[in-house]
């Protein structure tokens, strides 16, 4: 008798997408630079256009609240336009705007311009959420992810530190005129590099076994403290230049190398983060939000101390850069992967509402007590995200249990 054996077949994994993940993560980075770039300028903005420094970090908040409110409506509107033809038009209006803002004559048309960027800037963030997944099998996503989001990243902790260096050396146009030039470069790249996807169908409601997912809880968990810790954090750092100059003593000449150094120490949280607290998230944030509290207490009770203040100021960057990264990844450990995009979509929302609710508070806690009480403002914040942070073991447990009755 003949045995006939199957020869199993061997499935070749397809290259790994290293153009076009890091042209998307280059999008990603000049896009966050563009909303933050008044965050490290404000008193020379506030000066050339002839208003407060509260008033000018509102340029923050216009921008991140266009992107919260437009966001859905928007990717609804343009559901049916091609992913790679979205992006690269998305990233042609960020340039554009972003030189419009440079030629901004007045506060309110700069005001009405940055609306405008906080609606390209939503919509690009619908796209790019879910298109590296798009692109990689699913055994290749959390490199993939973490590859685009390492852009947004590096935004906070280099783009913005070096476009206040720039324009503090050149004036406060000219970041904005190198951020558009830039991305109208970086869309010859996109479109060139970036492989054209296909959108998967949606998940059949009739699979779901449950009434409803039981990550839900702790999603929102993530978002919530996302949201808490980005408003104690904007506070603050939006208006860390003139606390610098006016209460820690630091010259002007001074400030663009100072945040440039708390640039880089953000990186290496970045860094360490990667190596150390890759598969436990949680520990880092409890180690990451602890010791930024330290700097923070350190900040509000010797401001005029130049010495501890900026080594506090310093340590602040390498932990609280950190934070991002690692909120990212928690929220991918909690969130079961039939709805990681509609969770990383409520996330991106929870996280630009943080910033822009930030500058809000900042500018109200300014004109009524001072810079000095900026600091304390940041301090609730983060004992706030400490608890959430303890709860979050307990209510996932919860979740669990509720959706198996």
């Amino acid at each position: 008798m003949t045995r006939t054996m199957s020869i199993p077949t061997v499935t070749k994994t397809p290259a790994f997408p290293w153009g076009g993940l890091l042209v998307l993560a280059s999008a990603v980075f000049l896009s966050v630079t563009a909303e933050m770039i008044p965050t490290g300028l404000l008193p020379e903005m506030s000066s050339d256009l002839g208003v407060s420094q509260s008033q000018t970090g509102l340029l923050v908040s216009a921008f991140a609240f266009a992107v919260v409110v437009t966001s859905v409506p928007l990717s609804f509107v343009f559901r049916r336009v091609r992913r790679h033809t979205l992006t690269v038009g998305v990233i042609i209006a960020i340039g554009v705007l972003s030189v419009a803002a440079a030629l901004a004559p007045t506060f309110e048309v700069l005001f009405v311009v940055r609306v405008f960027s906080g609606m390209a800037h939503g919509v690009f963030w619908s796209v790019v959420g879910a298109y590296s997944a798009y692109l990689v099998p699913k055994e290749q996503l959390g490199r993939a992810v973490s590859i685009t989001t390492a852009g947004g990243t590096l935004a906070f902790v280099l783009g913005v530190p070096l476009s206040s260096a720039v324009g503090l050396a050149f004036g406060w146009r000219v970041p904005f005129v190198g951020i558009g030039v830039l991305a109208l470069l970086g869309a010859v790249l996109i479109w060139w590099l970036l492989p054209r996807v296909t959108r998967p169908d949606p998940v059949k409601r009739s699979e779901r076994t449950h009434r409803f997912d039981p990550s839900i809880p702790g999603i929102a968990l993530v978002c919530v403290l996302a949201a808490v810790t980005m408003i104690g954090n904007y506070t603050f750092y939006t208006y860390i230049v003139p606390f610098l100059t006016d209460m820690v003593g630091v010259p002007t000449a001074q400030i663009g190398t100072l945040l440039f150094v708390y640039g880089a120490g953000g990186a290496v949280g970045v860094l360490l983060c990667g190596w150390v607290f890759g598969k436990r998230p949680r520990r880092g944030l409890f180690l990451g939000l602890g010791l930024t509290a330290l700097s923070i207490a350190v900040l509000a009770l010797f401001p005029s101390d130049p010495v501890p203040a900026l080594a506090a100021f310093t340590l602040w960057g390498v932990v609280f850069g950190m934070v991002p990264t690692l909120l990212a990844t928690q929220l991918m450990h909690v969130a079961s992967p039939g709805i990681r995009d509609q969770a990383s979509a409520f996330y991106s929302t929870a996280f630009n509402t943080g910033i822009g609710g930030g500058a809000i508070v900042g500018a109200i806690v300014l004109d009524a007590a001072g810079l000095g009480s900026l600091a304390w403002v940041f301090l609730g914040c983060l004992a706030v995200s400490f608890g959430l942070l303890f709860v979050s073991p307990a209510l996932t447990a919860w979740s669990q249990r509720r959706s198996v009755r």
